[in-house]
């Protein structure tokens, strides 16, 4: 059976949503769990607001982005630099840029970009695991 709707010139549906939607709101909420812990259980410690403002702000900053710089894209204006969404996303704003990238389509089909931002993702979720469960003793001894 074939799918009726229209198709753009890459072969996806034209206007539908974020395509499997209940995996990547699952993914979304399994990779926010560490830092929201982290950053909630820092404040209400009297430890610092710093990440869990960084988070938040950060997100929004990345997510703001994300968006000019798919309508650059589709504009064929000057691009973003991939170093600068990198930077945010390392800043804290992954969170953000991980909604956005599903929210326009954008940058989800680059391998290359892929793969850092994971990493980075990756990054945040070892840094809270030490902070969370090592005591601060992992990264320490780098």
């Amino acid at each position: 059976m074939s799918d009726s709707r229209a198709r753009r010139p890459d072969g996806r549906p034209s206007g539908s949503g974020i395509q499997h939607l209940k995996l990547k709101l699952a993914v979304l909420l399994i990779v926010c769990a560490l830092p929201l812990f982290g950053s909630l259980s820092m404040w209400l410690r009297g430890i610092s607001l710093v990440p869990l403002t960084a988070y938040g702000v950060v997100s929004v900053l990345a997510f703001f982005m994300y968006w000019a710089d798919k309508r650059k894209a589709r504009a064929d204006a000057w691009r973003t630099p991939e170093n600068i969404l990198h930077a945010l996303e390392l800043a804290g704003g992954w969170p953000g840029a991980l909604i956005a990238q599903q929210v326009f389509r954008h940058k989800t089909r680059k391998v290359s970009f892929q793969i850092l931002f994971w990493v980075i993702v990756a990054l945040h979720q070892v840094f809270w695991i030490d902070q969370l469960f090592l005591g601060s003793n992992l990264l320490s001894h780098i």
